[in-house]
C-alpha cells in the first residue's frame, strides 16, 4: 500500500469504537492500540509532531493497517488486550501473564475458595473473566460473600483431616463470614449449593441473587436498618450495572471460527473472526473480485479455505452467515439467536465497515474504477438495459397555479454536469396542474434533442410518484422515444421508485449508492427549480409596484433595481439617492410618488 493509498484508507475510518493494528511493509504487526473513535485516533499519528522518537520510528514504518469494530469500550479495551497477549507487537508494552486482566477462580478443590487472580493455573479449576479492571472484580466477590458465606482459608478440608480436628474456627466464623466447614460445621452438599449459585453469578445469570437481595433488603427495611438495607440497594445497582455481557470475552464459546459476507454485483467481502479460548484473537476480511457471479456459499468455501491455510488454522466448528460445504470433519452451522449469532452480527458489522472504507478509497485513488462499479450497480438495482452514464432528472415549482416553472438537471456518470442544467417556463399550462406541466417540459426538452440530434439520456428521473410518471411517458410515446429511454418516478415521503413496467414500488436499500445518486439528482432538481421559480416570482412581485409608477419605464426601472437590488430598499432609501440616479426635479418627483404608494410621506425619507 502507497502513502497516498494509506491517507486516503485513514480519511474513510468510521467515526467508531474499535482496535486499530499498524503493520510495516513486511507485514509485521507494529502495534496495536483501542479508540473511542478510530477515525481522530488513528489521524492523530499522522497530524501530529510527536515529542517521543520511538512514535516518530514507528509512525514512519507503517505500511498499511487494520481496523476492528466493535460495541463498546469495554469491548475494545479486552480486544486490544488479547491481540496484544497474542501477537505480542514491537511497539506494545508486552502483557505478561502477572501484569494482564483479572480473573475470578473457583479452586477445584474440596469446600471450594472463591478468588481473584491475574494468573491462569491448568489444574481443573474454574476461571471467570477476564475483567477490564478490579472494581468489577471486588463488586462480585463483594456480592459474592455478602450472598453465601464462604470460606477464604487456605486449609486442605479434607475428610480425614476434618475428623481427626486439625482445625480451628478463625475470626471470620465469628463475625459471620463463615460457617466452619473446617470443625464440620457446615455440610458439604449445602456449600456446594452456594457454590452452584456463585457460578451462576459469574456466568451471567444474577436471577436468583437479585431476588435473594431483595428479600434482603426488604427483611433489613421491615427491621429498621436503614443504613444495611441500604448497603445491600448499592450492590443490587451495581450487580444490574453489570449485567452487559461483552462480545469480545465469553467464557461458554471456546475455539470457534466465524466467517461472514456481503456480495456486490463484482465483488465480495468475506470477514472473518477467530475465537480461542472464549476470547477473539484476530479479525480479518478479504475482497475477492467475481469471476462467473458465483454464489456466496461458493465464495465462502473457496475464501474458507484460502483463509485456513494462511493462518495455519484447522478448527473444526464454523459459524456463518450463510450455509456452505467444507468437509466431513467440519461442523457448519448459521445461528439465529444468541451469543453465535451476535458473533455473527459483528463479523458482518465489520465487513460492511470494510466495503465502505474500500468504496471511499476507490474514489480518491481509483475513480474510474468507482464510476464502473456504480453503474453496474444502477444498472441492476433498477434494472436498466444499459448503464446510465447520463442521467436527466425534472422537478415543478408552483405556488397554487402561479408562476409555474420546471428546471432539468443533468448528471455524467454518477456526477452533476452543471452547464447542461436548463430552466422551463410553463407555457401552456393554466392553474396549479403538475401532472400537464410534467408532460410539457418532457415534450419541449427531447423534442428538441432530437432536432438538434444530440444524446439522449439512458435514464429519466422524475420528481413524483405513479401520474408524474405517467405524464413523462406520454409525452415519450408521442415523440416515439418510450423504447429507448427508461424513465423513473420518485415518491419522497418513502422513497419509493416507480418503474415504468411494474405497478409495484421498488424499495432499494437507503445506503446503496444507486438510491443516494437518485436522491442527489431529485434534490439538485428541486434546487434550481426552486430557485428559478423564487426569481420569477421576486421579480414580477418587485415590477408590479414599480409599474403603477408615472415616468418610471424599464429602463429607469433597470436603474434603480441595479442601485437598491431590492423593492424594500427602493422604498427606503433617501431622496437625495434618487437625484443622484435621476437628476435633481424627477428624482423628487420619483421619490414622491414611490413614498405615496407605500403610505408614506415624503419628510420621512428626508
Amino acid at each position: 500500500m502507497t502513502r497516498t493509498e494509506l491517507e486516503s484508507q485513514i480519511k474513510e475510518l468510521p467515526h467508531e469504537c474499535g482496535v486499530y493494528q499498524f503493520y510495516d511493509q513486511k507485514n509485521r504487526l507494529l502495534y496495536v492500540g483501542k479508540a473511542k473513535n478510530l477515525n481522530k485516533r488513528v489521524k492523530s499519528y499522522f497530524k501530529t509532531k510527536h515529542d517521543h522518537r520511538k512514535i516518530q520510528m514507528m509512525v514512519s514504518r507503517i505500511h498499511r493497517l487494520e481496523t476492528t469494530v466493535v460495541e463498546t469500550e469495554l469491548d475494545a479495551l479486552l480486544l486490544e488486550n488479547n491481540l496484544i497477549k497474542q501477537y505480542q507487537p514491537r511497539y506494545n508494552v508486552m502483557l505478561k501473564d502477572d501484569k494482564t486482566y483479572p480473573w475470578l477462580c473457583i479452586k477445584k478443590e474440596r469446600f471450594p475458595r472463591v478468588f481473584y487472580t491475574r494468573k491462569k493455573i491448568k489444574d481443573g479449576s474454574e476461571y471467570f473473566g477476564p475483567y477490564p479492571n478490579f472494581k468489577t472484580v471486588r463488586t462480585l466477590m463483594d456480592l459474592t460473600k455478602a450472598l453465601y458465606p464462604l470460606r477464604t482459608c487456605h486449609y486442605d478440608l479434607s475428610e480425614e483431616k476434618i475428623f481427626q480436628k486439625k482445625y480451628k474456627v478463625c475470626l471470620e466464623y465469628h463475625i459471620g463470614n463463615c460457617k466452619g466447614p473446617c470443625e464440620a460445621k457446615f455440610e458439604e452438599n449445602d456449600y456446594n449449593q452456594n457454590i452452584r449459585q456463585v457460578r451462576k453469578i459469574f456466568n451471567g445469570n444474577f436471577k436468583d441473587s437479585l431476588s435473594g437481595f431483595k428479600i434482603q433488603m426488604k427483611q433489613y427495611a421491615d427491621n429498621e436498618e436503614f443504613e444495611r438495607a441500604q448497603e445491600i440497594k448499592e450492590k443490587m445497582e451495581s450487580l444490574e450495572d453489570y449485567q452487559k455481557k461483552s462480545m469480545i470475552v465469553h467464557p461458554t464459546i471456546h475455539n470457534l471460527d466465524v466467517y461472514s459476507i456481503l456480495s456486490d454485483p463484482s465483488y465480495a467481502y468475506v470477514n472473518y473472526l477467530q475465537v480461542n479460548h472464549g476470547a477473539i484473537v484476530r479479525c480479518h476480511t478479504m475482497e475477492i473480485k467475481k469471476k462467473l457471479d458465483e454464489d456466496n456459499a461458493t465464495l465462502l468455501t473457496l475464501t474458507v479455505i484460502e483463509l485456513r491455510q494462511r493462518f495455519d488454522r484447522q478448527s473444526n466448528h464454523i459459524i456463518a452467515s450463510h450455509p456452505f460445504v467444507l468437509d466431513e470433519k467440519t461442523i457448519i452451522k448459521v445461528p439465529q439467536k444468541g451469543d453465535k449469532k451476535k458473533l455473527i452480527e459483528l463479523s458482518l458489522r465489520n465487513a460492511k465497515y470494510f466495503r465502505i472504507e474500500r468504496f471511499k478509497q476507490m474514489k480518491i485513488t481509483d475513480p474510474s474504477r468507482h464510476i464502473d462499479r456504480m453503474m453496474q450497480q444502477m444498472k441492476k438495482d433498477l434494472r436498466l438495459k444499459v448503464e446510465p452514464r447520463h442521467i436527466e432528472c425534472f422537478d415543478n415549482s408552483n405556488i397554487q397555479g402561479t408562476h409555474p416553472v420546471s428546471a432539468c438537471v443533468v448528471f455524467r456518470n454518477g456526477k452533476p454536469s452543471k452547464k447542461e442544467y436548463r430552466h422551463y417556463n410553463i407555457k401552456t399550462v393554466m392553474g396549479p396542474d403538475d401532472f400537464a406541466s410534467m408532460e410539457e417540459v418532457i415534450l419541449r426538452r427531447y423534442k428538441r434533442l432530437v432536432e438538434e440530434n444530440a444524446s439522449l439520456p439512458a435514464l429519466i428521473i422524475v420528481d413524483g410518484g405513479k401520474g408524474q410518471l405517467s405524464s413523462c411517458l406520454k409525452s415519450l410515446e408521442v415523440l416515439g422515444l418510450k423504447d429507448k429511454i427508461t424513465a423513473i418516478g420518485i415518491a419522497k415521503k418513502l422513497e419509493e421508485i416507480f418503474l415504468q413496467n411494474d405497478s409495484q414500488p421498488l424499495y432499494i436499500d437507503k445506503r446503496s449508492e444507486t438510491l443516494q445518486v437518485i436522491q442527489m439528482a431529485r434534490d439538485e432538481a428541486h434546487r434550481f427549480s426552486l430557485n428559478h421559480h423564487r426569481s420569477k416570482r421576486s421579480k414580477s412581485s418587485l415590477s408590479s409596484k414599480l409599474d403603477f409608477i408615472p415616468g418610471v419605464g424599464e429602463k429607469t426601472k433597470t436603474k434603480l433595481l441595479g442601485k437598491f437590488k431590492s423593492l424594500k430598499r427602493i422604498e427606503t432609501a433617501p431622496l437625495i439617492e434618487f437625484q443622484k440616479i435621476l437628476g435633481q426635479q424627477r428624482g423628487q418627483k420619483i421619490f414622491e410618488e414611490i413614498q405615496k404608494l407605500s403610505d408614506k410621506t415624503p419628510t420621512e425619507n428626508l
